[in-house]
């Protein structure tokens, strides 16, 4: 692969216009395709689980009880001044309403609350249900709005109208906001990681070329398949992070090979097949982990986990075409200005390296150019290249920042070491004592996590302001929660002998249940000798009792047809997210499974060791489950919620566990491939376990820590997001970017590096043969640029 990759490289830097025209062609493609067949107009937000017990009930009332089959809406009225929805000229005005209600677009039918009795105890409340016939997602674009304004006449002096109901549920977000801010935060870290305006904005123009390519590609297809506004957002997200991400890691490389003289067409075809080879690796893992979740067999999770691969596909296709084409516009100007901070950084991770070795394997001269002796005149080269302390056990150094060696032979921190050198030296000074308080700390992170509920998101969690959320807390209040929630009963009666009879002990058994509040009066379709019936619990649609409620209702069916007759099956949106609940619950597991057991077979191939991907596996599971327990901290505690504009605490979407393991798990693999793999060769060539460790920091900390604060900044941008699950959503991978990065790759991973020294890098002979050589380092593309003397002798303060 470094190979091929290398080869494409010098081919897009040879043939730049032809490949930018080739990128423009695509975009103008992808917007002409989403105008011509597909818009955000045509998003789907309908949940829905095929096969499952509440489906298929939802399948059969399309036919039997149609106006109860789709969507519906809640007019809640709320006297003011003392008055009472009951009074004449209150009692007017609802009339009015509804009939004005009536006529809006798509509205099959209008229930008063004066006929349905859903009056509240006080008379201040009255609610009204209006229904549709067709889902969330199939209602024009302008038919909620039409429904709000046919009501707004009754919103008079003494009278309060809100609009909410399941219609609004889980409605499109907006995001361009966000977008807006992940990309400024996004240029400010690059411009202060290269020192350079024009080289931090090439990786934000590539990203944004593939996120227009990804996002209209993926709206072009909205007219045919169903795609919710939560996939596009995931999309637009990890579409972003990772397009920024994939091109400054090799930009950053490519910037490396300029500063040591490599011309700019070499240099980019080098990068591309090093750094390259590693981001192909990388995204291949998080597209193979994304399109898994369309095993789970759920239609809105696997559009979001193909909306997210497609994006990540993209990127990965950007960075090693279009990139290396547009460095070659960029030509020479990105090379680091000479006596400029950037030269001097770049200057020192090549001239500190951990033994002075240079590109070519040789030792790099002394102060002096010659080969560094000891106190008593002997050379102290050792025969494997590495620097060897002398003989009187005297440091072997020079005062210009070359490198240093202890008298145990291990690397001691020189001018031109960085801060992510000097953090691993301290994680690795005593790295036992480093490990407990990893584990430690983020074990007391995670703790909340089994205590986790999960559940769809509801208007509960709507904006405190919104109409949604108003009439929510206003019908729970004045009605009950279960107001906001009811299941539905289908009772098929054709095998009873009474039909009616039937379906009428089947609402008393029902009602006889724990947490039931009322049971509405059955609904008969004589036709097709079925009947529904419309349960009210005790509990809020998202409380562990109404859970509990629909399985006792499910358990007691054998029950109920031994007695009735009749069988029976619950349905409703509440209904409905108890089983995407209790089917992504069944799934985490053996998704987990598969995601770790994957993890670890690819770092086995690239890093050839035993200890390197268990140790990764080890550090994936603590990181999960500290995100998991910060989630829960904020959005189901309710700490510190109100800083990312949290105003209610609810259960965790049931999507995001999964959804979390699945990016997690690739963008950890990044972090792990670009950091890691430093260390590896390193010590392929020295020998010397924890100079491998520190070198790891010295040519790849400011970049993985740059990359991982681009991401999290990108994820962190989204919390301005109205939807809670897109908010949760962006909470949790900045959360889990931000401890992966900073907390298990920084910090436990030399940790435990440093802990195993020589075993870390072990692997059994008979294991070794057999395992294919990934080569993702490029180490077959031949050397890089020696690093001038001069490099190894500037001393710089560069951090």
């Amino acid at each position: 692969m470094p190979a091929f990759l290398h080869r494409l490289g010098r081919l897009a830097f040879r043939r730049r216009r032809r490949m930018l025209a080739l990128w423009l062609a695509l975009v103008a493609a992808a917007v002409v395709c989403m105008t011509a067949f597909g818009g955000t107009g045509k998003l789907d937000n309908t949940f829905s689980i095929p096969g499952s017990e509440s489906q298929r009930a939802l399948d059969r009332m399309k036919t039997d009880f149609p106006t109860f089959s789709g969507t519906s809406a809640q007019i809640v009225f709320t006297a003011t001044d003392g008055q009472k929805v009951t009074d004449p000229a209150d009692s007017a005005r609802i009339r009015a309403a509804l009939g004005a209600a009536a006529s809006a677009p798509q509205v099959a039918k209008v229930v008063s609350p004066f006929d349905a009795h859903t009056i509240s105890a006080d008379g201040t409340t009255a609610v009204a249900q209006v229904r549709y016939e067709v889902p969330q997602s199939a209602l024009e674009p302008n038919a909620l709005d039409e429904l709000k304004s046919a009501v707004a006449g009754a919103n008079q002096q003494g009278m309060r109208v809100d609009v909410g109901g399941s219609a609004f549920g889980n409605a499109p977000s907006e995001s361009h906001r966000s977008d807006i801010i992940g990309v400024g935060v996004a240029l400010v870290i690059l411009t202060l990681t290269f020192g350079s305006l024009l080289t931090a904005g090439i990786p934000v123009v590539t990203a944004l070329f593939g996120v227009a390519t990804a996002i209209f590609g993926a709206l072009s297809l909205t007219g045919t398949v169903s795609i919710s506004s939560t996939a596009q957002s995931l999309a637009l997200m990890i579409g972003l992070a990772v397009g920024i991400d994939y091109a400054l890691f090799i930009v950053s490389r490519h910037r490396f090979h300029l500063a040591h003289g490599m011309e700019p067409e070499d240099s980019a075809a080098l990068a591309v097949g090093t750094a390259g080879s590693a981001v192909v690796f990388a995204g291949l893992t998080v597209v193979i982990a994304m399109t898994g979740l369309t095993v789970v067999g759920i239609p809105y999770l696997t559009a979001m986990g193909l909306a997210a691969a497609g994006a990540v596909l993209i990127a990965v296709l950007v960075a090693t075409t279009l990139l290396p084409a547009i460095l070659g516009f960029a030509g020479t100007r990105l090379t680091p200005g000479p006596g400029s901070r950037a030269m001097r950084r770049e200057q020192a991770v090549g001239g500190a390296g951990e033994d002075a070795v240079g590109a070519t394997g040789d030792s790099l001269a002394s102060a002096t150019g010659e080969n560094v002796l000891s106190g008593t005149g002997d050379n102290v080269a050792g025969g494997t290249g590495e620097s060897v302390a002398s003989r009187t056990g005297e440091i072997v150094a020079g005062g210009t920042g070359e490198h240093v060696v202890s008298r145990t032979g291990e690397h001691v921190a020189g001018a031109g070491a960085n801060a992510a050198e000097r953090w691993f030296r301290l994680v690795t000074r005593r790295p036992l004592l480093t490990l407990v308080a990893v584990v430690a700390s983020l074990g007391a992170l995670a703790w909340p996590a089994h205590d986790m509920r999960l559940a769809l998101p509801d208007n509960g969690t709507a904006p405190k302001s919104s109409s949604q959320r108003i009439a929510f807390d206003r019908v729970g209040e004045k009605l009950g929660p279960g107001f906001n929630g009811p299941l539905l009963v289908l009772a098929d009666t054709s095998h009873s002998s009474d039909p009616t009879t039937a379906a009428q002990r089947v609402a008393a058994t029902i009602g006889a249940l724990p947490d039931v509040a009322t049971v509405g009066k059955p609904v008969a379709n004589p036709a097709t000798h079925t009947a529904l019936i419309q349960v009210i619990p005790d509990s809020a649609p998202s409380d562990p009792a109404t859970k509990t409620l629909v399985n006792s209702i499910r358990d007691d069916r054998a029950a109920i047809l031994r007695d009735t007759g009749a069988t029976v099956q619950v349905t409703g949106s509440t209904a409905v997210s108890v089983d995407v609940a209790t089917k992504l619950n069944s799934a985490l597991i053996p998704f987990a499974a598969v995601v770790i057991g994957l993890s670890l077979l690819l770092l086995l191939l690239v890093f050839r060791s035993l200890v390197v991907p268990l140790k990764a596996a080890a550090g994936f599971l603590l990181s999960i489950a500290a995100t998991l327990g910060a989630v829960v901290g904020v959005f189901q505690l309710g700490h510190l919620g109100s800083l990312i504009g949290v105003d209610t605490t609810g259960p965790v979407s049931s999507f995001l566990p999964i959804i979390l393991l699945a990016v997690l798990f690739g963008l950890a693999m990044d972090y792990e491939v670009f950091l890691v793999s430093r260390m590896r060769e390193s010590y392929l060539r020295t020998g010397n376990p924890l100079g491998a460790v520190h070198s790891g920091a010295r040519h790849s900390g400011r970049v993985v820590t740059a990359a991982a604060l681009i991401m999290t900044s990108v994820f962190a941008a989204f919390l301005t997001s109205d939807s809670t699950m897109l908010k949760q959503i962006a909470f949790a991978l900045a959360a889990g970017v931000l401890l992966d990065a900073f907390v298990i790759r920084m910090t436990f991973v030399p940790a435990v590096l440093a802990l195993t020294r020589h075993a870390a890098w072990w692997l059994p002979k008979w294991l070794e043969r057999r395992l294919p050589d990934l080569d993702i380092e490029g180490d077959r593309l031949g050397p890089a640029p020696a690093v001038p003397e001069s490099a190894a002798l500037t001393p710089s303060t560069a951090d």
